[in-house]
């Protein structure tokens, strides 16, 4: 089992802003270090740190364009040799671009494949050697309850969010021996910067296909990573638990 008493390293990918930002926090409440790679320091940096200081926590920013493959290498490398050990990945780094897959550009479908799929196989498989020599670590892989259940005019982040499922889940068979957990969170609809510019009158649309009728909020799905980040989700692995509100049950 892993040992919270002492202070664990964390990365997050997709750490500037939004879900990502609720997830550093999170984590940072709940006992880590963390490092976190986007292509800004964005908000999180300058509203996080007084609240890691006070914590007796750090909080770095590593610059990474997650569809650059050197860059990501690049920058996992300086965290590797900042933080020594790694006790936590949370692949939370995405992009959409929607459209008719009948319209759909090359560009459009390898942009979102690239960040939202191979950049999570690059640093699962780079932290996942580090994590195997450990004998330790959890890993949470963010995909989307539109990985479950489609969406017309996302065929590219569906694919990539289903892809991630199946990764996960052999990913997971494979580090097990190794004591190492894999799990996925499915985030439904959630208030964010990308969906605040939705009108009222879609959102209460969108709100109709929620059994619980409403929209999630980005420390809703913090708290998830959290726990399967922790010990107390020292028995599950190779899960996906959908933060979704009933929407694909």
């Amino acid at each position: 089992m892993e040992n919270e008493s002492k202070t664990r390293h964390a990365v997050v990918t997709g750490g500037s802003r939004g879900i990502g930002m609720a997830i550093v926090e999170a984590l940072l409440k709940d006992g880590c270090d963390v490092w976190y790679l986007s292509r800004s320091e964005g908000e999180t940096l300058a509203a996080l740190t007084p609240l890691a200081q006070s914590l007796g926590k750090s909080l770095f920013w590593v610059a990474c364009d997650m569809a650059d493959r050197q860059g990501v290498e690049t920058a996992l490398d300086t965290v590797i040799k900042e933080a020594v050990t790694i006790d936590v990945l949370v692949n939370n780094a995405g992009i959409t671009r929607d459209g008719l897959l009948m319209r759909m550009k090359d560009q459009a479908w390898d942009d979102v494949i690239a960040v939202n799929l191979t950049a999570a196989f690059l640093t699962c498989r780079k932290i996942g050697r580090l994590m195997a020599g450990q004998r330790s670590g959890s890993i949470i892989n963010t995909s989307s309850v539109v990985g479950i259940m489609g969406n017309g005019g996302q065929t590219n982040y569906a694919a990539s969010k289903a892809g991630l499922i199946g990764f996960s889940k052999s990913l997971a068979r494979e580090l097990s021996l190794r004591n190492i957990r894999v799990n996925v969170v499915a985030p439904g609809f959630i208030e964010t910067a990308m969906t605040e510019v939705l009108s009222d009158n879609l959102k209460d649309t969108l709100k109709t296909q929620i059994p619980l009728g409403r929209i999630g909020s980005a420390g809703e799905i913090a708290e998830a990573v959290a726990f399967l980040a922790s010990d107390r989700a020292s028995y599950i692995t190779g899960q996906v638990l959908a933060v979704d509100g009933g929407m694909a049950m």
